[in-house]
């Protein structure tokens, strides 16, 4: 993995030769944006939607895009043939980062600094054809991050303790609430079904907009699949017929088992259902066709 390619500040080499100041603003203080776009067959899926959400990720935090979509697009390219050239993985993950860039210590946003721009690529690591067929357990915790959600931003600490929550139970993901209220997973977005119709919770800043959330309801249209977004309370989920993750990786993934119960009803409880089944399908049929 060291040897792989990766991109910093203008330059190509191997990422164990790769090095960044102690004073860079996102090892101080987590200032920065970072994005990760799926790509399969040496293609990048959804390119577009992600470098729009990486640009007004940047905005909030009054960062200026450091390049423009050809750049990006060249640089994400060339990183994923490298890669393939050297372990012939077609499904990849490409990392982007933007940090605010050096400056000495200081919490007020330094002018004229030049950010730091930092990309880099990975094999995919795809959910496993047990979990597809089995589902997946998840656990529940308290929404205990910041208040800004909404920002795909490095300061990630939160996230991590959400996480090992579910990694300490054996599980793959921590559903979180605020105030009673769905929010997120802790790398994931999370879908309830109700009734045949698949509901997610409603833009706020306590919700990173997931590209598949775009994604997941262009998929509902297709396939007939009546689709929302509201508020959703822990109730709902506990009483939901399905459940699912999303996320870059994860694609669509069903969650079976919640705190150690099952999800669902009848003869479906505590297994994937129609719905996830029905959208699985759709969203591979989307990578062929919405890869550039």
């Amino acid at each position: 993995m060291n040897d792989n390619l990766c991109f910093l500040n203008g330059e190509y080499l191997p990422l164990s030769q790769a090095k960044v100041s102690v004073l860079d603003r996102a090892f101080i203080f987590g200032d920065g944006i970072y994005e990760v776009t799926p790509v399969y067959g040496q293609r990048l899926f959804r390119f577009d939607e992600h470098m729009a959400r990486m640009a007004r990720g940047l905005a909030k935090i009054r960062i200026a895009n450091p390049a423009t979509r050809e750049q990006w697009l060249e640089r994400c390219r060339r990183l994923v043939a490298a890669l393939h050239e050297r372990t012939g993985a077609e499904d990849q993950v490409v990392y982007i980062q933007v940090s605010r860039g050096v400056a000495p210590r200081d919490h007020v946003m330094p002018e004229g600094v030049t950010p730091t721009v930092f990309m880099m690529c990975n094999p995919m690591k795809p959910a496993s054809a047990e979990q597809r067929h089995h589902g997946v357990a998840c656990v529940t915790a308290r929404d205990f991050r910041w208040e800004r959600g909404d920002i795909k931003s490095t300061s990630l600490l939160g996230n991590v303790l959400a996480r090992q929550i579910s990694a300490d139970h054996g599980a793959t993901e921590t559903l979180m609430f605020r105030d009673g209220w769905l929010t997120e997973a802790a790398a994931s977005n999370v879908w309830i079904v109700h009734e045949g119709a698949l509901l997610g919770p409603p833009k706020s800043e306590h919700v990173l907009e997931g590209i598949r959330v775009e994604l997941l309801r262009e998929l509902c249209e297709e396939t007939g699949i009546a689709y929302n977004l509201r508020p959703i309370s822990e109730a709902d989920v506990l009483a939901a017929d399905e459940v699912m993750l999303s996320s870059a990786t994860k694609e669509v993934l069903p969650v079976t088992k919640i705190d150690g119960q099952p999800v669902g009803h009848g003869a479906l409880r505590g297994k994937p259902g129609p719905v996830y089944a029905r959208l699985y399908e759709a969203y591979q049929a989307a990578k062929r066709t919405m890869s550039i």
